[in-house]
């Protein structure tokens, strides 16, 4: 039964985590940001994930074909 529990854990972690953890909890503080900010606030708050998620985007992109000397 643990050997399946970890498997399970494993894939989540793979799935959600993937090659970069930075992006998983880029968009983790996004979703908690529009929520807290959707609670507080009257004014419209999904545009914040779209932006974070092109952020993010650019910042991977970027990080992954940087030159290494």
């Amino acid at each position: 039964m643990m050997r399946r529990i970890r498997a399970f854990g494993a894939f989540w972690y793979g799935f959600v985590v993937g090659d970069d953890w930075r992006v998983a909890v880029g968009v983790g503080v996004a979703l908690a940001l529009t929520y807290v900010l959707s609670l507080t606030t009257a004014a419209p708050t999904w545009w914040i994930v779209i932006v974070a998620v092109g952020a993010l985007l650019v910042f991977s992109l970027r990080r992954a074909t940087r030159r290494r000397p």
